[in-house]
């Protein structure tokens, strides 16, 4: 332990941002600007001076800041991280002798000046100019003598010889100067004295201050930068194998290839495969996960490995590995980005299964374990054993099988059930891949417990899965949304709502129609920056369960090849257009901190504002989204703004604009009335713009 040091004197206290007191890194993003703040402070009446010190991992030495005093004993400052990676931060703190010096010294050359006032008002005959304190002593109460601040300039000219010895060149000659004037002063008998010292003369002294007693906290304080992607992000999921053009053969990569330049069309820019592994044949999975296949059922491709390998190898129907970095490419020429789905866990076929038994649980009779989720049944899927006596090999095989992608171009992964596997494996894993490639982006597949969701991004997974696919009331959508986009949950999670997936057909859009799928869709692209659908069964308005009270689709893409009319009349392929170009264009809709709910006098509907300060020479952005959340009926209510959130002054006009339909509105004041039909629009997605006088 280290010894203590009894003359330190600060306390540090509060330090944000911080996670579980320093155990994980808090998320920024790059060219974020942190702001950082603690409490510190010290006994008596000394003045504390702080300072902020930060660095990037790469960085052989720290930038430091001067932190600003706030009321209260609260202190912060501000620093902006231009790097992705790791950085560091930490607060050093001191009593400030020389700031207290200077603090006390203009108290008595103010009380100095109040008593020579107060001698002239009562005596200004007797009053002696050469000599006040002959003709009037001090008044009552008072101390202050021209001895006392002689004094004074003896105690600075001191401080100011300590900082000399901590200068250099030409600031310690120039200190020296300060001291010598300090004590020719203290050698004078005046009547009366002004503050000696410049403003520039303080700042030089401060320059150098004492740190013998500095204060710090017992560790530094991490940031985790990520770049702009992991903030704002547009995924569309589609299964490669019905990409075919041809009904009668198994879609290839080179079919995802020609769908390309629809899918940047609509505004994507991340494209997310399911495993592109080969399918395992011992109890593949039939239609409707079904429990026997037929010939020619293709299976899940969940259930990962076969004689054509495992995690490092491509489905042979899919294509080759020529064809896979073809399509990377193709991507970006695009603007687009691949996310593959990373699902650890093997079919029977798998070659781990032959070549490394230890890693999966077996039962009494010898055989492993298939996964199960009782009374659910998965002989198709054997899960990894995280208690395996080789766990090490294991991890690092496991960290390969992104690596392997990773040095193909792969920089997005969604990773499939992270919750059933070992907690600590992911950080460790995480961690690891960051140290050399910190521009990957994790996705972490979990609907699961809120404390497993939130370790797994404390743990390093860059985005999240979230529970919107199930909050549905107004006051469940806002009650969440507040949750997971205010400190402390904002400084580590980081939300992709998704209104469907492959598994999730969720009963509002089984019941609710076109109207239901135009409102999950309004409210995912503009309640979070990052958002995902699964397609086209989204856009084309898939919501047939395969039975009552269950969120499976029937005829599932997930154990079948499906054929996809994309170009259908019905689709709401181009309202997902228009909403993705309104999210590229305006920077509110492009961040999840600013996210704030305006009270609304209808429970069915909910409002809600984003914004984004001026840049770059452009005004400040602001979103105003008002949402019917009735799929059924007409709803109306007033809207009572929150006007200072919307940088809108009292009774001041304001243009909002519609940017679903081009429609303006003048508005004005806080009360305004809305009226949402479902089935025409559901929504209103304002551009709010302040008018000029």
């Amino acid at each position: 332990m280290k010894p203590i040091e009894g003359r330190t004197r600060v306390i540090i206290e509060q330090i944000q941002p911080q996670i579980d007191c320093g155990r994980y890194p808090a998320r920024r993003f790059i060219g974020d600007q942190v702001d950082v703040s603690a409490a510190i402070f010290s006994d008596g009446h000394d003045h504390v001076s702080a300072q902020l010190l930060y660095k990037h991992e790469q960085d052989s030495s720290w930038k430091v800041l001067t932190l600003e005093a706030l009321p209260n004993d609260l202190w912060s400052g501000t620093f902006v991280v231009d790097r992705l990676g790791l950085w560091s931060f930490t607060i050093r703190g001191w009593v400030d002798h020389f700031d207290t010096w200077c603090a006390d010294l203009r108290k008595r050359l103010a009380a100095q000046s109040l008593q020579q006032v107060a001698r002239m008002e009562r005596d200004p005959v007797t009053s002696d100019a050469a000599n006040p304190d002959a003709a009037n002593p001090p008044l009552p109460g008072t101390a202050t003598t021209p001895q006392d601040i002689a004094v004074a300039f003896t105690v600075g000219a001191g401080l100011v010889d300590a900082a000399v010895s901590r200068a250099s060149g030409g600031d310690a000659s120039a200190l020296s100067e300060i001291a010598s004037s300090l004590r020719e002063l203290a050698d004078q008998e005046r009547p009366y004295y002004e503050y000696p010292l410049t403003s520039e003369a303080e700042q030089l002294i401060a320059k150098y201050p004492d740190h013998s007693f500095v204060a710090m906290p017992k560790k530094e304080l991490h940031l985790w930068v990520d770049r702009e992607r992991a903030r704002f992000s547009s995924w569309y999921e589609l299964f490669p194998r019905s990409a075919s053009p041809d009904p009668n053969r198994h879609g290839r990569l080179r079919d995802v290839e020609a769908i390309l330049p629809e899918i940047a069309a609509m505004g994507f820019d991340i494209l997310y495969l399911p495993p592109i592994h080969p399918i395992g044949l011992a109890f593949r999975k039939g239609p409707n996960n079904s429990v026997s296949a037929q010939p020619g059922d293709e299976g899940s491709p969940w259930a990962i490995g076969s004689p054509a390998g495992g995690h490092k190898s491509i489905h042979p129907s899919l294509g080759t590995f020529e064809d896979f970095d073809h399509l990377v490419e193709a991507l970006k020429r695009h603007g687009l980005e691949l996310a593959m789905d990373i699902a650890f866990q093997c079919s029977p076929d798998h070659p781990w299964v032959k070549d490394h038994p230890e890693w999966f649980i077996h039962r009494p009779d010898g055989t492993i374990q298939y996964a199960e989720n009782p009374p659910k049944k998965y002989q198709d899927i054997y899960p990894l054993n995280f208690e395996s006596s080789d766990w090490k090999g294991l991890w690092d095989e496991l960290a390969s099988v992104f690596q392997f992608w990773m040095d193909r171009g792969v920089r997005v992964f969604r990773v499939d059930n992270p919750h059933t596997k070992a907690l600590p494996f992911w950080e460790w894993c995480i961690n690891t891949l960051h140290k050399t490639a910190p521009d990957v982006i994790f996705l972490a597949e979990a609907f699961t417990r809120p404390h497993i969701m939130y370790s797994l991004a404390k743990s390093g997974f860059t985005q999240s899965y979230t529970y919107f696919t199930w909050r549905t009331a107004k006051s469940e959508l806002q009650s969440y949304f507040e949750e997971i986009t205010k400190p402390p949950v904002s400084d580590f999670f980081t939300p992709n709502v998704w209104p469907n997936t492959p598994d999730i057909l969720h009963a509002s859009l089984q019941n609710g129609g076109r109207p239901a799928f135009m409102q999950r869709l309004i409210l995912a692209t503009t309640l979070a920056a990052s958002y995902g659908i699964y397609g086209p069964a989204y856009e084309l308005g898939e919501n047939v369960p395969v039975r009552h009270g269950s969120e499976e689709y029937l005829n599932s893409e997930k154990y079948q090849i499906r054929r996809w009319d994309r170009s259908a009349s019905h689709s709401i392929a181009p309202l997902v257009t228009k909403l993705n170009y309104i999210r590229n264009s305006n920077r509110a809709l492009q961040n999840d901190l600013s996210l704030h709910f305006h009270n609304v006098d209808n429970p069915q509907i909910l409002c809600y504002s984003k914004s984004a300060p001026s840049a770059n020479g452009e005004p400040p952005n602001v979103i105003l989204v008002a949402v019917n959340l009735d799929p059924t009926n007409e709803q109306g209510g007033w809207i009572d703004l929150d006007l200072k959130r919307l940088g809108i002054g009292h009774d001041e006009q304001f243009d909002v604009e519609d940017l679903l339909t081009g429609t303006h509105y003048r508005w004005r004041n806080r009360s305004n009335y809305v009226a949402l039909r479902p089935q025409i629009m559901p929504a209103h997605v304002f551009r709010v713009t302040r008018l000029k006088p």
